[in-house]
């Protein structure tokens, strides 16, 4: 069974490999083992399930304004948490998708 560490600050305020080579998110996920943000599986490259896959960390909690929300990977299935260290959401003023100057005008055919 996936570890939930809830004492773990997210890694930052958006998709650590979006960041990291430019690209572009539709909604985040938060890994409540290490505190990875990574895009969802409707963003372009699907980030969070990679994470998942590559680390066997199977629980991750929405990043979104309003949700605290937990999935599990290895199950398929909702589940409640603890509260998770904040912050616990994206900042609310960065944009869906984002972050803004990054995302294509036709974002929407790009999406899963």
């Amino acid at each position: 069974m996936t570890t939930i560490d809830p004492s773990v600050p997210p890694s930052g305020t958006g998709c650590v490999e979006c960041e990291a080579a430019g690209g572009w998110w539709l909604h985040l996920r938060r890994c409540a083992t290490c505190g990875h943000v990574g895009c969802c599986d409707s963003s372009p490259e699907q980030h969070a399930t990679a994470h998942f896959h590559s680390t066997g960390h199977g629980v991750v909690q929405s990043f979104e304004p309003g949700e605290d929300w937990f999935w599990d990977y290895e199950r398929e299935v909702a589940l409640s948490g603890p509260p998770l260290a904040p912050p616990s959401q994206r900042p609310a003023d960065q944009p869906v998708p984002g972050p803004a100057g990054r995302v294509p005008a036709d974002w929407r055919s790009k999406i899963h």
